[in-house]
């Protein structure tokens, strides 16, 4: 082949490859996964603005279908209680299966409102499966461009991951709108999301007399230490789902934060052996395991204990790793900035952001 006939080949290639492209929605173009000078890092950190008592809030159901029309009026006078309008995602209401909609029902809410201006944070209604079937589906140019609060926790471990990762966007593991806003849970969402505090997570403090200790809540201090990096993680087997995709975070120097819930002992091992193998653990600054809820050994199932698996996969990384954080599927939680940089004291069970996670 001539080189005139190889470069005239070349040219109608690319010129059909740019057509192509052109032709394909918006959407589906802008939803690619960015690529990064550095392999597996997440862009610098963007910042949504602070919410504030009278800003709309948007609410969507990214995960499970809510069956029932209670658990949906609760959630919305909940958000009003805190000062918040809301405004329903068009699929809120949605059922496909178990999930709140089909997958790009599910997608298009969080899009939408991203895109609506009238909306100034995007709160999941609750959590359970299948949002990591969505991952691929939002609109992270449309994001980058209109950064807003996104928060929930549980499943949607998953989006604050991906929507962290794919444009630096600080997103929060906080409670969902359905889930309890007692005293401890607000004061922490308040401090971190409205008024942009350097929020110190602590578990709540233990007042007892003599011979009473304290049996809820406690901080186990694994090894002890104190480290600086981003916050990253979530619920273990949604995290663990993420393994090897754009959207898993990135851990190296970062402080990974896990919860679980219902899984038997050899599952948590399985998942945590998931991390490790992937190499999610190789570089961490620390570790702060939170609530492991009823994970315990399956029926005829000889097992490791969850100290032991725990010891296995944290101690050798010689980082600081301390374990009960308020963290998980339980009343009283915190909210953490995924992507924020944060103190961890494994002594003092403290994580202390070192700056505001929202403008």
């Amino acid at each position: 082949m001539t080189a005139s006939r190889r470069l005239i080949l070349t040219g109608a290639a690319t010129a059909a490859a740019s057509a192509l492209t052109a032709a394909l929605p918006a959407q589906a173009q802008s939803a690619a996964p960015s690529r990064d000078a550095r392999p597996g890092a997440a862009p610098e950190p963007l910042r949504a603005r602070r919410l504030k008592a009278g800003d709309t809030i948007g609410l969507v159901s990214p995960a499970n279908a809510t069956y029932e029309r209670e658990p949906l009026e609760i959630a919305v006078e909940s958000l009003r209680s805190l000062g918040f309008k809301v405004k329903l995602g068009q699929h809120v209401r949605g059922r496909y299966g178990q999930f709140g909609g089909t997958d790009l029902e599910r997608a298009a809410d969080i899009n939408d409102f991203f895109a609506d201006d009238e909306v100034a944070g995007i709160i999941a209604l609750t959590g359970g499966s299948g949002s990591n079937r969505i991952v691929d589906k939002l609109n992270y140019a449309l994001i980058r461009r209109k950064p807003k609060f996104f928060g929930g926790f549980s499943d949607l471990t998953s989006l604050v991951n991906a929507i962290q990762k794919q444009t630096g966007l600080i997103t929060f593991h906080c409670p969902v709108a359905g889930s309890d806003w007692n005293e401890f849970s607000l004061q922490h969402f308040k401090s971190v999301v409205m008024d942009a505090q350097p929020d110190l997570l602590q578990n709540p403090p233990f007042t007892g007399g003599p011979g009473v200790v304290q049996r809820e809540d406690r901080i186990s201090t694994l090894r002890a230490g104190v480290a600086r990096g981003p916050l990253v993680g979530g619920n273990l087997a949604v995290l663990s789902s993420l393994a090897g995709s754009a959207y898993f975070p990135d851990t190296r120097g970062a402080i990974l934060f896990l919860e679980e819930i219902n899984e038997y002992i050899y599952r948590v091992d399985r998942m945590l052996s998931t991390l490790r193998l992937c190499g999610a653990l190789d570089q961490l600054a620390g570790v702060v395991l939170g609530k492991f809820t009823k994970c315990e050994p399956g029926d005829g199932y000889g097992t490791l204990t969850l100290d032991e698996v725990f010891d296995d996969y944290f101690l050798p990384l010689n980082v600081p790793v301390y374990r009960g954080a308020m963290i998980g599927h339980i009343k009283r939680k915190f909210t953490v900035p995924v992507g924020q940089a944060a103190e961890m004291d494994a002594s003092a069970g403290t994580i202390r952001l070192l700056s505001a996670a929202v403008v």
